[in-house]
């Protein structure tokens, strides 16, 4: 049974009907109608501040949730595109490296993010394999 999770309104599904799964549309948030699901080999439960950034399987942006502008000062389009390490001038990128190129989740990671005012902000850093041809990951960013 596959769990979904919504980078933008965090709400959590567990995929019983198909609906998320392999079909001819692309899944979306069956909540806010967000355009990305990430699938999670089980279920996760961040924090009420925490901030999702999905990326591709180079790890350039594709989707910011709620949480990041307020945890950053960085919008959408301030992201989407560009390197997730060096967008977010993240202090570790170890922690993105091994689940690309392993596939396994990392979770608490203990780094610092410069934010666009330029201030350097301790978070703590959950990292998730895309599960899906594509490949890619998932950052969940939360204060830290």
């Amino acid at each position: 049974m596959a769990v979904f999770i919504c980078p933008h309104c965090r709400e959590r599904s567990v995929d019983l009907d198909g609906f998320e799964g392999f079909s001819s549309h692309a899944p979306q948030c069956r909540s806010c109608g967000f355009g990305f699901l990430f699938q999670l080999l089980e279920d996760y439960y961040p924090a009420p501040s925490t901030g999702f950034v999905v990326c591709d399987r180079d790890a350039r942006v594709l989707a910011v949730g709620r949480g990041v502008f307020e945890l950053t000062g960085f919008r959408e389009a301030d992201l989407i595109g560009r390197d997730v390490a060096t967008a977010l001038a993240l202090s570790d990128t170890a922690g993105i490296e091994l689940v690309r190129e392993w596939g396994v989740r990392r979770l608490g990671e203990r780094l610092a993010v410069r934010t666009r005012a330029g201030l350097e902000k301790p978070v703590v850093v959950d990292l998730f394999p895309a599960y899906d041809d594509d490949g890619g990951l998932m950052l969940a960013l939360t204060a830290g």
